[in-house]
């Protein structure tokens, strides 16, 4: 319009400036405290180890995926994946760990999550582990691999050691690891019943039996032999004794086996002769006997008969007293046939110990019978009158012939006499 001036604001360049700058602090600092609300601390504890990480929100699952922590089905995270996150929050996380446990023989499996041994049993519970013995001590670390472990927890049994019986109380897994923890001794000669690597069980029997190898000497008598030597100067039938036999005698070495102090079996393992025996000299007659003289005849009697002559009055003979009739003798010991059963029940004894008690053995050792005569002493003792060996005579012959020996010597010819 004319007459009239218009007036333009203009502002200058350095104001612009400051006002563009302005404007773009204020947008930072917008920016700026965005962040600061989205990020939160987190405290992160695994498997005990801690530290402190940062999290623009999300959940726990998002926390553990960014530190490339993966769960297992046996690991656990406390809260649980899905929980969202605070800042300030804590995660923990402990893994599981597979525990294999042998309990006296019996194996089963477990998870954990703790760290040792002793955590474990505590969190798992397991009976009769405080008293236990354990392949681990309690501080042992159980890794993410795993443990094998063994428990053995006490039991009670019953000790049958060389006949003697006891009780005790051991928290062995075996047999022999038994007999060790309760203090009992043996050598490889001894017998265990169950096997020493048997599993104990509470209430269980182990018996062990003392076994000893050892020797023991005997002495026993050699019987002499007889010698029949033929003597044509003699007659027929009778004899005569040149020489008394004498026994020798023999030491017997036994191998024994000796169970619980006593002895279960012997076994002959050498016999040395120390006295030699001196054979018995018996001379028969072998000259025939004289022929009995022939009877004389009696005279013929007169043909002519005796004339009768008066009788003559005779003197009344005197009447003599009878003589008293003697009383019978006694019945001899033996019968008819010559049997003598005396000391029948101590024979006996001796043939259970020289032959079991077997009245017809013959082993072909030269000794035969139930009491073991030779051939020699057999025949010298008069057994030829009842058999020609010993075996084929019966008992009450062989006790008969044994008590005609006892008779001349005793019962020194018996290797069994301490049986009598």
């Amino acid at each position: 319009m004319p007459g009239k001036c218009e007036h333009w604001s203009i502002v200058s360049s350095p104001a612009i400036r400051r006002i563009t700058q302005a404007g773009v602090v204020g947008a930072l600092a917008l920016g700026v405290s965005g962040v600061v609300v989205m990020d939160k601390s987190v405290a992160l504890s695994v498997d005990g180890q801690k530290s402190t990480v940062h999290s623009f929100g999300g959940t726990v699952a998002d926390v553990l995926d960014k530190q490339g922590i993966e769960l297992g089905e046996h690991d656990v995270v406390t809260p649980s994946a899905q929980t969202p996150v605070d800042d300030g929050q804590t995660i923990v996380v402990r893994y599981g760990r597979k525990l294999t446990l042998t309990v006296d023989g019996k194996e089963r499996e477990y998870w954990t999550t703790a760290s040792t041994v002793g955590d474990a049993l505590e969190e798992l519970g397991i009976r009769g582990s405080g008293d236990a013995v354990l392949s681990a001590s309690r501080s042992t670390g159980i890794g993410r691999d795993g443990l094998d472990l063994k428990m053995s927890t006490p039991k009670d049994i019953k000790l049958l050691v060389g006949g003697k019986r006891t009780t005790a109380t051991v928290t062995a897994p075996t047999v022999e690891a038994a007999l060790k923890e309760a203090e009992v001794r043996y050598d490889s000669n001894d017998l265990i019943k169950p096997g020493a690597s048997t599993s104990v069980k509470d209430g269980m029997t182990i018996r062990l039996d003392r076994m000893n190898l050892d020797s023991a000497k005997r002495t026993e008598s050699v019987p002499f032999e007889t010698v029949i030597k033929k003597d044509s100067s003699m007659t027929e039938g009778t004899t005569k004794v040149e020489r008394e036999g004498r026994a020798g005698s023999q030491t017997i070495t036994y191998r024994q086996t000796v169970k619980n102090g006593k002895v279960v079996a012997a076994k002959r393992s050498n016999t040395t002769v120390t006295r030699q025996p001196v054979s018995k000299i018996v001379v028969q007659g072998t000259k025939a006997k004289p022929a009995p003289a022939a009877p004389t005849k009696a005279p013929a009697p007169t043909t002519s008969a005796p004339k009768p002559s008066a009788p003559k009055p005779s003197a009344p003979k005197a009447s003599t007293p009878s003589a008293p009739k003697s009383t019978p003798a006694p019945e001899p010991t033996t019968s008819s046939a010559g049997i003598n059963l005396a000391n029948a029940a101590m024979w006996d004894r001796i043939a259970q110990c020289e032959s079991t008690g077997n009245w017809s053995i013959n082993t072909g050792n030269g000794y035969y019978g139930g009491l073991q005569f030779n051939l020699q002493t057999w025949l010298g003792s008069g057994g030829g009158d009842f058999a020609s060996r010993p075996d084929l005579a019966s008992r009450a012959e062989q006790i008969t012939v044994a008590n005609r020996l006892k008779a001349e010597r005793g019962l020194q010819p018996w290797g069994c006499a301490h049986a009598a």
